[in-house]
C-alpha cells in the first residue's frame, strides 16, 4: 500500500455552517455532489481527516462511515453531524460499533460527533459489504441504498409507465434514478436517443448497468443549475424528487417542470408524474401550452403537457 505523502482531507455533503470547520483544500465525496470523488475508490490510509454530514439512512450511513474509516489514516481526526431526527440519534451508537471512542456535542438540532480514527476499527468490512451496490432480486435491477426507491419500483413511476404513450425521437428522463422509467421509454423502438439526469452518482452508475442499450446516455448534474447541450429534445419523462436532504421542498420539482420546458422543442411533451399534494399546476400552466391530467391513483397523479 502507498500512502500520498500528504495525505488529504475529506469532506461528505455540505454540514450547516458553523458546526464543523475543514480546510479549503477539503476533497468532496458525496455522491450527491456532481463531481465530486468516490469514497470507494479512496485508497486505504490516505486522508488526514474528515468531516461528514452523515446520511440519514441506517444502512447508507453505516456504508459511508466505514469507507470513511477505510480511508483515514490512524489517529486522523473525524467529525461527523448528523440532524437528530435523520439519524444523529444514532450516530454515536454507530461509530462506537466501529471501535471509536466518540465524544458528542448537541447544537442547532444536530449531534456532533468528534473522534480519532482508531488503529484497528472494527466491523468495516460487512457494512461495506452491506450499502454496497447489488442485484435486487424481487426487480432484477441493479440498485443500492441511499438511491431514491432503491429496493423497489416506486408506484408513481409505476402508475407514469402504465399511461406512456409509445414514445418516439429523442428525449430525457429528469430524476432519472437507476433507470426504471427509462427502460420503458426504450422499450419503443422508435426513440433514438434518451439522456438520463440524475443528482445522484450511485443512481446513475445502476442505470448504466440496468440499461444496456446504445441510444442511452447519463448525465450526472443537478438540475437546478443550468443545463447546457441538452435542448430540443421532442420529450422528456420525469418524477422528480420533492426532498431535499430529507426536508420536502416543494420548489424542487417546479424546477424540474421549468428545466422540461426549457430542453424540448415547439410541440414536445412532458410526462410527469407527482404526488396528489404537490402544487406543479400553476408551474405547468406557465411553462407549457396545453396540460392534460392523465391519471389519478394511489395519492399521485399523472400529467401531459405539451410545449
Amino acid at each position: 500500500m502507498t500512502v500520498p505523502a500528504t495525505p488529504l482531507f475529506g469532506l461528505y455533503g455540505a454540514p450547516p455552517a458553523g458546526l464543523a470547520a475543514w480546510p479549503d483544500e477539503a476533497v468532496q465525496f458525496s455522491p450527491l455532489v456532481p463531481g465530486s470523488a468516490a469514497l470507494e475508490d479512496q485508497p486505504d490510509a490516505s486522508l488526514a481527516g474528515m468531516v461528514m454530514l452523515a446520511p440519514p439512512g441506517t444502512i447508507e450511513r453505516r456504508h459511508a462511515l466505514a469507507l470513511a474509516l477505510r480511508a483515514l489514516v490512524p489517529d486522523a481526526p473525524v467529525t461527523v453531524l448528523a440532524p437528530k431526527d435523520k439519524g444523529g440519534a444514532r450516530l454515536c451508537k454507530d461509530l462506537e460499533a466501529f471501535g471509536c471512542t466518540v465524544g458528542e456535542d448537541a447544537r442547532r438540532h444536530h449531534r456532533i460527533c468528534s473522534l480519532l480514527r482508531p488503529a484497528v476499527p472494527t466491523g468495516l468490512d460487512e457494512a461495506i459489504a452491506a450499502g454496497a451496490p447489488r442485484v435486487v432480486e424481487p426487480i432484477g435491477l441493479w440498485s443500492q441504498p441511499g438511491i431514491f426507491a432503491w429496493d423497489r419500483i416506486d408506484p408513481g413511476s409505476a402508475l407514469l409507465m402504465a399511461h406512456l404513450p409509445p414514445l418516439a425521437g429523442r428525449g430525457a428522463d429528469l430524476g432519472a434514478g437507476f433507470g426504471v422509467l427509462a427502460r420503458a421509454v426504450l422499450a419503443s423502438s422508435e426513440v433514438s436517443g434518451l439522456t438520463l439526469v440524475d443528482l445522484d452518482r450511485r443512481a446513475l452508475s445502476a442505470a448504466r448497468r440496468n440499461i444496456q442499450d446504445s441510444r442511452a446516455s447519463f448525465l450526472w448534474t443537478d438540475l437546478r443549475q443550468p443545463v447546457p447541450g441538452l435542448s430540443g429534445v421532442d420529450f422528456v419523462v420525469s418524477n422528480p424528487p420533492f426532498h431535499d436532504g430529507g426536508a420536502e421542498d416543494r420548489a424542487l420539482g417546479q424546477v424540474f417542470v421549468r428545466q422540461a420546458a426549457s430542453m424540448l422543442r415547439r410541440g414536445g411533451r412532458l410526462f410527469l408524474v407527482a404526488n396528489r399534494h404537490l402544487p406543479y399546476e400553476a408551474v405547468l400552466d406557465a411553462a407549457f401550452r396545453t396540460v392534460t391530467a392523465k391519471a389519478e391513483q394511489g395519492g399521485y397523479k399523472v400529467y401531459e403537457a405539451a410545449r
